[in-house]
């Protein structure tokens, strides 16, 4: 099969398409032929073996996927051979076929047609993160205010759309007017250009002087420290991630001047440690993208040849929305 080969970490420049042996699923897992795989930050990371497991060389990155199931291993007694499925891996997913925990698969209906197919596979990893962090680690109220940094962004859009379902008022911050129309579009009800304002006193102008409750920083970087000193009493700080690049060291004191809260929101251990937890979350998230409530925003999409510019456009926070990668798109 065709997959897209990580054979030494480094840049995604390093990356070629070549083929690998079409994978057997071992006792538990299943095979899928990917229809559509999302291109997530982690994918990166670990191609340039910086993220917290490293496969055997060779390899194919890409760990969120949807596709049809094409091959079960031993003791699988569900999904079957032709669900239509979206599901995780630890990687592989930038390939024609990927191997998967049968337990880390969900089998969508089978009416699914394929645009919503390429939907729920890019919507796992983000709106899956977002909903953990507002719903079960910032325990977010109707009528709080959410701070969404990175707002343009896979898990901002995601965390902006889902905000405006809890019932959150939502201010959206991105460096790009492109990114900051993506967030109005998603129900954002106001934006922030922090790189051309005095972000914190736009912060203090748009709360009343009250300061954020909520802020959902999945960027890290500069502009952090900034963020916590715009949350209010009790307010809750949501760690998601470093997209920027530095991992900020913020000042304890503000902490316990504001009474607030440093929240760290690590989803993919979430996944491993409460798998029912976020089976239900999933379950959830799934029958409202069904419905058509959420709205997943896909900006582009790449052949598997095209996977190192996919990569390099995530990193250089390029990307409006999300990304996906398509195996059986033509070069």
């Amino acid at each position: 099969m065709k997959a897209v080969v990580c054979e030494a970490w480094g840049a995604p420049d390093t990356l070629r398409v070549a083929d690998l042996p079409l994978p057997v699923p071992g006792p538990g897992q299943v095979r899928v032929r990917v229809h559509v795989a999302a291109v997530n930050f982690p994918d990166a990371l670990m191609v340039a073996g910086k993220y917290q497991f490293r496969p055997d060389f060779p390899f194919a990155p890409g760990a969120e996927f949807s596709g049809t199931v094409t091959a079960i291993g031993e003791g699988v007694a569900a999904p079957n051979v032709g669900d239509k499925v979206v599901g995780s891996a630890a990687f592989g997913a930038y390939a024609e076929e990927v191997v998967a925990e049968a337990g880390h698969v969900i089998v969508l209906p089978d009416d699914t047609d394929d645009a919503e197919l390429e939907l729920a596979g890019s919507f796992l990893l983000t709106y899956g993160t977002s909903w953990h962090a507002l719903k079960d680690r910032a325990e977010a109220r109707p009528g709080e205010t959410l701070l969404v940094l990175g707002a343009g962004g896979g898990v901002g859009l995601a965390a902006v759309e889902l905000g405006k379902r809890m019932g959150l008022h939502v201010i959206a911050a991105a460096a790009s007017e492109a990114k900051r129309q993506a967030a109005l579009s998603r129900g954002a009800d106001e934006t922030v250009d922090y790189t051309a304002e005095d972000f914190r006193e736009r912060l203090k102008a748009l709360t009343g002087g009250r300061g954020v409750d909520i802020v959902y920083d999945p960027v890290g970087g500069d502009i952090a420290e900034s963020a916590l000193r715009s949350v209010g009493w009790r307010g809750r700080y949501l760690v998601v991630g470093f997209a920027a690049g530095g991992i900020p060291k913020l000042p304890a004191n503000l902490l316990l001047l504001k009474g607030s809260a440093l929240v760290g929101v690590f989803w993919g251990d979430f996944v491993r440690r409460e798998p029912e937890a976020n089976a239900a979350n999933t379950r959830q998230l799934l029958a409202w993208l069904r419905e058509g409530a959420l709205r997943p925003l896909i900006s582009r999409r790449y052949p598997l040849s095209q996977a190192p510019a996919a990569l390099e456009a995530l990193l250089g926070r390029e990307a409006v929305g999300k990304l996906v990668i398509v195996p059986q798109q033509p070069d």
